[in-house]
């Protein structure tokens, strides 16, 4: 199945789950076009030449509910979601009178209302700290809607740049801060942050959001994923312990620390998948198992 087809095939299914009616159905559009579908909005006119119209019944819909959330007329734009991902949920935007005041998450299954509840208690705890370096959104709204949990938080004005690694460094010190020995964002990936302009550091996805784990994860874990970008997952591990040392030496640890801690982000990240049910890197025998039993034979 082609990605359009397989995100279509899972729209019709969220569709089914957050626009169930009755009530009389209004027209929206698939954007940009069919063949690469990303979004699904009210249809205006200038929809015409290119999305698909799909009709749908608003009454009684997560549009009508957030709607009664913030006492104003709704419009949402539902994301059309890629392949299948453990912690795949729906997302909208929601609008009103042509301003977005809220991104929304939808947790439509036991493992997605975890994350959803996890990341709504997450920034409820960042809000009442005196962060100086990251910026995390707001808890506008969290409840249940038809047996879904339901997360809206600010939008936060996204541009993007370069992230200086200084600025990067200062925001991961900052989020290990918040625990009592340490804690991590648990995924500081390169398409999860942005620079304010200000010189502070827009953070966004805190469902993963960890106390009590090694000093440094964050680092390694936003290094790593920058690595998968350009290099299959068993080069990138390589990668991620060799240049650990220099890596992590602006927090302060040492060379042995750095390669341990670097060892096990990636036997953490393994364990995430594992509990996922999902292997996006592929089996850790292929990536993970080599490197560590080349370090135990060093041990």
């Amino acid at each position: 199945m082609t990605d359009a087809k397989a995100r279509l095939a899972y729209l019709r299914q969220t569709l089914g789950l957050l626009y169930p009616g009755p009530g009389s159905p209004v027209a929206h559009s698939v954007l940009p076009h069919a063949l690469l579908p990303r979004r699904l909005a009210p249809r205006r006119w200038w929809h015409m030449p290119v999305g698909p119209r799909v009709m749908v019944p608003v009454d009684g819909s997560i549009s009508a509910h957030l709607s009664d959330v913030f006492g104003m007329p709704i419009r949402a734009i539902l994301h059309v979601r890629p392949a299948r991902r453990a912690n795949r949920k729906p997302v909208l935007e929601a609008y009103s009178g042509g301003r977005r005041i809220a991104f929304i998450k939808i947790g439509d299954s036991s493992r997605t209302r975890e994350l959803v509840t996890r990341e709504a208690a997450a920034l409820k705890k960042l809000a009442d700290l005196p962060l100086k370096t990251v910026v995390a959104p707001n808890v506008l709204y969290h409840g249940r809607w038809r047996d879904l949990a339901v997360l809206a938080l600010s939008p936060l004005p996204i541009r993007r740049s370069k992230i200086p690694q200084d600025l990067l460094v200062s925001a991961v010190k900052e989020i290990a801060g918040t625990g009592v020995s340490a804690a991590w964002h648990g995924d500081l990936s390169p398409w999860n942050i942005a620079s304010s302009g200000d010189g502070r550091l827009l953070v966004w996805d805190w469902e993963r959001y960890e106390v009590g784990v090694p000093y440094g994860f964050d680092l390694v874990h936003h290094a790593f994923q920058r690595s998968l970008r350009r290099m299959d997952p068993a080069t990138a591990a390589r990668a991620c312990l060799a240049g650990a040392v220099r890596l992590l030496a602006p927090l302060g640890l040492s060379a042995a620390q750095s390669k341990q801690t670097a060892l096990r982000y990636l036997i953490a990240l393994a364990d995430r998948h594992a509990a996922d049910g999902h292997e996006p890197l592929g089996p850790p025998d292929t990536w993970l198992n080599p490197i560590v039993d080349h370090q135990e034979l060093l041990t």
